[in-house]
């Protein structure tokens, strides 16, 4: 199976920025698409962005559209996630998943245990 690790986390002032990887390792051959999510204190886990391990444009969740870039490194098995101009509202534990060929039921299978955002001054 992919094992997944995310990193670059941390605590930004409003309007920073930072830039999140997901190393993945394991079966990486396996990896159709990556995604990320988030989940904020007292909030439902949301998809942020998602992109496809072969070709194509990543797709975000309106809220975060403009201000965040996810990209894929294949060749280091890496997704990263670029967020600019941060808000206090995009405080949460982000995650990313991978979608595999050993997927059940054509969804993300795979999962990192998260890294923490908080933005705040």
């Amino acid at each position: 199976q992919v094992q997944l690790v995310e990193s670059g986390g941390g605590l930004v002032q409003p309007g920073g920025s930072l830039r999140l990887s997901c190393a993945a390792a394991g079966r990486t051959f396996s990896i159709f698409a990556m995604g990320w999510f988030r989940q904020a204190p007292g909030k439902e886990r949301e998809s942020v962005a998602a992109i496809s391990w072969s070709g194509g444009s990543p797709s975000y969740a309106d809220s975060v559209k403009g201000r965040f870039t996810m990209s894929r490194d294949n060749a280091k098995s890496t997704a990263y996630l670029q967020m600019n101009s941060l808000k206090p509202e995009d405080t949460a534990i982000y995650y990313c998943a991978a979608y595999t060929s050993n997927s059940k039921n054509m969804g993300y299978d795979s999962w990192g245990q998260g890294t923490q955002v908080t933005v705040s001054s």
